[in-house]
């Protein structure tokens, strides 16, 4: 097989790429009148590190954010597009490589995450897409000899009077003008791409199949490996024997490396039966032996003991056990699974005193150095290169970097070379990084005539961020991605507390799709709604009425949810029973309903209406996809998903059959709204997802009485 070309890219330190930054730097393009477009082609202007108009008047816009489904090479783009007044047609997209010119304004380094793409990049794509807009107008105002406050751009082209021209033809003149220091942008008044429903940039290219990804490249003379870790969280090699793996035709090597036994072969097959033919022996005296059940016990238990204050209103907890009705529920959340579609994968490529990496990265700022410290290597002398990615909801995310380390240790422990590293589907289910296991242990206390004396919210889970680089966001030992979503709610509880208690565990946890309000937004909304029912409210009105004065866009998305369905405070309808819950997550608002019937003793969601407040709707379409997906992959996981640990600690799902997907039948009719605003824009890859739980929940509640506490729900039924 012939090697692929190499993805090409512009790099600061080849002085063709300018730092963009708010304000923009006032750096020309050092004088250089030529870029170099991916495939080599002079000609193209480059007046920052984001904007590249080539001479075909294609526009190429490089992404700071990983594309894994949820939409960045669109929405961004779109804002390039904007500001420069080009037509939609002549938009690209491509990767950004690792480089801290690139940085996420929100984290401080190259990254993705916490639904940060659109909101930290708004104003920075605006800008670069408006100063290219303006060094285009410089160059044919010159060109032409005229004031070029006189010319105008539409739809990529500029004009004045009977003269016209493309953007690339006056490219080569439109790089010899000095960059804007801080070019004005459009009001909202004067948009055109903006709020529109274009289509998505990498949709041919994933439909036809010539989206690249890091699964597809080879290269000749790769070595294809896969790593033996240990089946217990915590364990470590003790001693192995290679000996039968060596004779498997194809497998050329076995190294041990920090993290297991890593097989090396010309395939993948042949590195997996490579694998399967070692004889390992495990030291599981640091392991994670405890079963699952046993696991929620101690975690229950330290949940009776209320952990540490979190937040506190007014007299807390003290006036509950006092109150004339108490009400309790204890809520058990599983360790989850990311399992996107692409596995970990990734591939590098190592000689003396150099690296090169390609790799569906979403924190490049981690993943380079990371690198560059295995393999003892200058960081300017590694190169990672951003691949588009199957899927990830966190999964890539990794603060440790463990996955670019364990490549980096492939190759140093073989030498110079090519090496393809692949998890299996089963290494993934197998392998941590999960959600965490949590416990909300949830008490309320109701005067006699029905005022709400108290209200507490006691969650208990490992911390995500403890022992990390990132327990510098850690606040006063505490870890706010456990229990956010608990605290600053929007309702008016004159008397709460939330608390939390860290807990320890050799299982490898990691952020997962909304993070801690995955959880928490299923724990309050579904408590709430048992509150309100002893109190005989209705569950929307009841909402409505303890929203904060000044909680406005919270009362808008669920003013408008109900509207949607038509609520009219009937929970049961036939064989129908219909739930509500409202939850803010990522500064974005989503109010859900969920019409749901009994099948066979399981849930089955017909309707959900969505209605989401994410500020200015760059593109509607992108952001419909997103709540829709929310909607499909919070559904799957209340149903069908949790992992867990046997008796010894050795995890018990291996691949779809034991890690139920949500199937296309099972998919409900799902109606969004998004709510016009002029506030600067907000995510929506996970806000979709934290009220579709508790809506199914409280509709199924309604409809049998029972109260989901113990998810899944197919837990109760085998399903």
């Amino acid at each position: 097989m012939t090697k692929m070309n190499r993805r090409g890219f512009l790099t600061s330190s080849a002085g063709l790429v300018i730092g963009l930054s708010l304000p923009i730097a006032a750096r020309a393009q050092s004088g250089a009148a030529l870029a170099f477009e991916s495939d080599g082609t002079e000609g193209t202007f480059a007046p920052n590190a984001f904007v590249r108009v080539a001479p075909d008047d294609t526009v190429t816009v490089m992404i700071k954010h990983i594309e894994f489904g949820q939409g960045p090479y669109t929405g961004l783009s779109t804002l390039v597009a904007e500001e420069l007044d080009a037509d939609w047609s002549q938009m690209r997209a491509e990767a950004a490589p690792a480089d801290a010119v690139y940085k996420n304004l929100a984290f401080g380094m190259q990254g993705t995450g916490g639904s940060t793409a659109m909101a930290n990049s708004y104003m920075q794509m605006r800008k670069a897409g408006a100063a290219a807009r303006a060094m285009l107008v410089a160059a044919a105002a010159e060109e032409w000899g005229v004031d070029g406050s006189e010319i105008t751009v539409s739809k990529g082209v500029i004009s004045h009077g009977d003269k016209t021209s493309a953007f690339g033809a006056l490219a080569e003149k439109a790089a010899q003008q000095t960059v804007p220091e801080d070019p004005t942008v459009k009001t909202a008044d004067q948009f055109v791409l903006i709020g529109q429903d274009l289509p998505k940039l990498d949709t041919v290219a994933k439909s036809n199949g010539t989206a690249t990804f890091s699964m597809d490249l080879y290269r000749d003379g790769m070595k294809t490996v896969v790593v033996a870790h240990a089946p217990k969280f915590g364990g470590a090699v003790a001693s192995f024997d290679d000996s039968a793996a060596l004779k498997v035709p194809g497998v050329e090597a076995v190294h041990q490396i920090p993290q297991g036994i890593a097989v090396y072969a010309t395939s993948t097959f042949a590195a997996i039966k490579g694998r399967n033919a070692l004889d390992i022996q495990w030291d599981d005296s640091n392991a994670e032996t405890r079963s699952t059940d046993a696991i929620f016990e101690a975690f229950s238990e330290a949940a009776a003991q209320g952990g540490q204050d979190a937040e506190m209103i007014g007299n807390g907890a003290a006036d509950i056990d006092g109150a004339a009705q108490v009400i309790e529920a204890e809520f058990r959340f599983p360790y989850l699974a990311h399992a996107p579609m692409e596995p970990l994968d990734g591939l590098i490529e190592y000689s003396e005193g150099k690296a090169e990496v390609w790799m569906g990265s979403q924190f490049p700022g981690l993943d380079h150095p990371a690198v560059a410290n295995v393999l003892s290597l200058e960081p300017a002398n590694v190169r990672v290169n951003v691949m588009l990615a199957g899927g990830s909801f966190g999964r890539r995310a990794q603060d440790t970097a463990h996955f670019a380390n364990e490549l980096a240790e492939v190759a140093k422990a073989a030498g110079p070379g090519t090496y393809k590293l692949v998890w299996t589907r089963e290494d993934d289910l197998h392998g941590g990084y999960y959600r965490p296991l949590t416990v909300h242990k949830m008490r309320a206390g109701l005067a006699e005539d029905g005022t709400l004396t108290g209200w507490e919210d006691v969650v208990v889970n490992q911390s995500i961020m403890a022992g990390g680089p990132m327990a510098q966001m850690m606040q006063d030992g505490m870890d706010p991605t456990s229990y956010e979503g608990s605290t600053k709610m929007p309702y008016d509880l004159a008397h709460a507390r939330t608390g939390w208690a860290q807990m320890e565990s050799p299982v490898s946890v990691l952020w997962w799709r909304s993070v801690g309000h995955s959880h928490t937004g299923y724990a309050t909304e579904v408590f709430l709604d048992m509150v309100l029912e002893a109190q005989g409210k209705d569950p929307v009105q009841g909402r409505l009425d303890l929203l904060k004065s000044d909680m406005t866009r919270d009362r808008g998305v669920l003013e408008k949810v109900a509207e949607m369905a038509g609520w009219d405070g009937e929970k049961v309808k036939g064989d129908k029973g219909y739930g509500v819950a409202l939850h803010e997550s990522f500064s974005t608002y989503v109010a859900q309903i969920a019409e749901v019937s009994d099948v066979d003793g399981m849930p089955k969601v017909h309707r959900v209406w969505c209605a989401v407040d994410c500020g200015v709707a760059v593109n509607p379409n992108v952001i419909r996809a997103q709540m829709e997906g929310g909607v499909g992959f919070g559904l799957g996981t209340v149903l069908f998903d949790e992992i867990t640990l046997a008796d010894g600690g050795e995890v018990q799902q291996s691949n779809f059959d034991t890690y139920r997907m949500l199937r296309i039948h099972e998919m409900p009719e799902v109606t969004v709204e998004i709510i016009q605003s002029d506030a600067d824009p907000t995510g929506v890859g996970e806000p979709g997802l934290p009220p579709i739980g508790p809506a199914v929940a409280n509709a199924w509640r309604a409809l049998t009485g029972e109260t989901g506490t113990t998810l899944p729900f197919a837990k109760k039924t085998g399903a």
